[in-house]
């Protein structure tokens, strides 16, 4: 990893949510955790079995919403279901 920063298991997790969730852009795994693209691939090859890094692997290619510049115009955030869980969130539904 480029900056050498040791993270915490919970950290581990949560970078592997995000690389996983397919709106979730690197981007936003940079600014959060300081990890450019490259050091998330490296994350997940070593954190995760072959055939599931292979897979998703597979699933990110050309996947469009994994990078900001590539984004369709309009397409703002995204908010994962589980995100009121993670972040405790208290804003009511409209």
């Amino acid at each position: 990893m480029s900056n050498a920063m040791p993270f915490t298991e919970a950290d581990t997790d949560r970078i592997i949510e995000m690389a996983w969730e397919d709106r979730t852009p690197f981007e936003a795994i940079a600014l959060q955790f300081g990890l450019a693209e490259k050091d998330v691939v490296a994350l997940m090859r070593r954190e995760m079995k072959a055939s599931s890094f292979r897979m998703w692997r597979e699933r990110m290619a050309g996947r469009a919403t994994k990078h900001l510049a590539r984004r369709e115009e309009g397409m703002n955030g995204f908010k994962s279901s589980s995100q009121r869980s993670i972040s405790g969130n208290k804003i009511s539904k409209r």
